[in-house]
């Protein structure tokens, strides 16, 4: 309260004329007091003027920021005034829809708008689609009365093969040839068997003059097409068109002499090859080392059961047979192949054996005289060649060849009596199991395949997505197991029966093998599984304990084969791509 009476008496005191002291006076109101700003309002009208003046006006398309709502009708809005800042033709961003502006779709038949398109270029004018009028050169439209080029009066088609048909022969009689043309007119002109389309057509390349038959043949051209024919065969004496060279099959013995004093063949097994124990040692040193090969060699075989004589193939076109109990020198050269040699492989016997070439020749050669017995082709190149081992099918030749497909032939008539085709890669190899009644394939489709012997019915397929190519398989002396060379750097194993599962728990590896085919085998007794590897050594595994046994470097490269003899039970051959074949002891 005092305070309200102090605050009465101020006001007294400053204001004189206060009704305290002027009672007759009205009262006058006090000016109410606040504490926000004070805001200047013309800014906010003069927006708001421009927002309703914006509101009919269109967008302006260089502004980046739009401070209201615009309808859709200033959106798309004609652009007044200059070009757009953005397009060279002032059509806004969202009104294009190609590079060139906007276009409309037209619903015009194919028919129609090539008649129109063919009657433009060749009359100059043409019929607008989007209205009833016409565009071009109307000059010509009024004297061709807006003809079109599909719808000339037969009449005037008539008269104008008829002019260009009386040019022709005023042409042709004032030329170097004349010629009657029959009346027929167009007739004779479209028939390719007339006389009138021959003079047409004659300066064409593929147009000759019509003559009579060709008489007999002077001697001068019996000869020319002689020599020719003789040329042509010799450059396609190869399937498939290709140049080869062609070669005489051929041998050479190197021997002392072919049959001794007995009267026994330089291929006869000595008496006293025979094995002294069933236990194999790995060979430590290099005993012989033959280097007759100008080439890599590709394969080596021992001679079947007694392996006195060894077998090489090389690429250098050749076969060589080697002694390997005497002296060690080359025995005899079979040459019959003009490029390199794949594969080898002797009879059961060893009086005969095949050989597969790059030539796309399977050649059967007799061992003893050198002599090809038969030639056998398919216009392929043969990767494996197999004999049958049973004793009454000696005859039966299969082979893997690079078409995918397993061709089996009668050596006997020089038929083929089967194909196995269900790889989808060149096969590889071919290993006859379950008493040769099956055999087991691989391919470069990474895969294996097991066939009924003479059924070309898959009965087993084999394909994973960790497999690789398997380029080499090996069957195990007990021949209830397999060993694949695969391309990962491994051996793997598997199992000969039903199944043909893989054996997880045998696995052989260390060496380096990727790219290469390397030939693995086993040990006579089983005990040792070996291979090669691209940097030139031999490996020898522990068959029981799967560990590395024994490494040796063989060759400078690859060493590509590696055999086990027979009967000595640490001996091995190998044989490289440096040429060599070395024998191990």
């Amino acid at each position: 309260m005092d305070l309200l009476h102090q605050y009465s008496d101020d006001q007294n005191d400053d204001e004189p004329d206060s009704p305290s002291q002027n009672p007759s006076s009205p009262p006058r109101i006090l000016p109410g007091r606040s504490g926000a700003p004070k805001v200047d309002d013309t800014m906010l009208a003069l927006t708001v003027s421009s927002s309703a003046s914006a509101l009919s006006r269109p967008i302006d398309p260089t502004q980046h920021l739009v401070s209201f709502n615009p309808s859709y009708d200033q959106l798309w809005a004609p652009i007044q005034g200059p070009a757009h800042p953005y397009a060279k033709d002032g059509i806004a961003q969202g009104m294009r829809n190609h590079k060139l502006g906007f276009v409309e779709d037209a619903a015009i038949e194919p028919f129609l708008f090539d008649e129109q398109y063919n009657t433009f270029h060749k009359f100059g004018y043409a019929a607008d689609p989007s209205a009833n009028n016409y565009v071009g050169d109307l000059d010509a439209l009024r004297s061709n009365n807006a003809v079109s080029v599909y719808n000339i009066p037969r009449q005037q088609q008539k008269r104008r093969k008829t002019e260009a048909k009386d040019k022709q022969i005023s042409a042709d009689q004032n030329g170097e040839e004349g010629g009657d043309v029959e009346e027929d007119g167009e007739e004779e002109i479209e028939n390719p068997a007339s006389e009138a389309w021959l003079l047409k057509n004659k300066k064409s390349p593929w147009a000759g003059k019509k003559e009579g038959l060709q008489g007999e043949l002077t001697e001068e051209q019996k000869k020319y097409a002689e020599e020719y024919a003789k040329k042509k065969g010799e450059e396609k004496s190869g399937f498939g068109g290709e140049k080869v060279e062609v070669v005489k099959d051929k041998s050479t013995f190197h021997g002392k002499e072919e049959r001794d004093y007995q009267g026994r063949s330089w291929i006869a097994a000595p008496k006293d090859a025979k094995a002294s124990n069933d236990h194999c040692y790995i060979p430590k040193r290099l005993v012989h080392t033959w280097s007759g090969h100008t080439k890599g060699v590709s394969a080596i075989r021992f001679f079947p059961n007694s392996g006195h004589l060894i077998l090489s193939a090389s690429m250098d076109t050749k076969v060589k047979i080697w002694d390997v109990f005497n002296s060690g020198k080359c025995m005899r050269t079979y040459m019959g192949h003009s490029k390199a040699v794949r594969d080898i492989c002797f009879s059961n016997d060893g009086t005969k054996f095949l050989s597969a070439g790059y030539d796309k020749n399977i050649k059967y050669w007799d061992t003893e005289t050198g002599q090809v017995i038969s030639t056998f082709a398919t216009g392929k190149i043969p990767y494996v060649v197999k004999l049958n081992p049973d004793e009454d099918k000696q005859n039966v030749l299969l082979a893997g060849m690079s078409d995918k497909k397993i061709v089996q032939w009668d050596m006997n008539t020089g038929q083929i009596t089967q194909e196995y085709d269900q790889h989808l890669g060149a096969v590889n190899t071919i290993t006859f199991v379950d008493n040769n009644r099956r055999f087991v394939t691989s391919s470069d489709d990474k895969s294996l395949r097991v066939w009924e012997f003479g059924i070309p019915v898959v009965i087993k397929y084999i394909s994973e997505p960790h497999m690789h190519s398997m380029p080499s398989i090996s069957l195990h002396p007990n021949a209830n197991w397999l060993a694949a060379q695969s391309l990962d750097n491994q051996i793997l194993i598997y199992s000969t029966r039903e199944k043909f599962q893989l054996n997880k728990k045998k696995r052989f590896a260390g060496h380096i093998v990727a790219g290469y085919a390397c030939q693995v085998n086993f040990s006579p007794d089983g005990r040792f599984v070996m291979s090669g590897d691209g940097e030139g050594k031999c490996w020898f595994w522990d068959w029981k304990s799967c560990k590395v046994f024994r490494t040796l470097k063989c060759h400078e490269g690859v060493c590509i084969g590696s055999a086990w003899h027979p009967l000595e039970q640490s001996k091995v051959a190998t044989c490289g791509w440096d040429g060599m074949i070395k024998y191990w002891d």
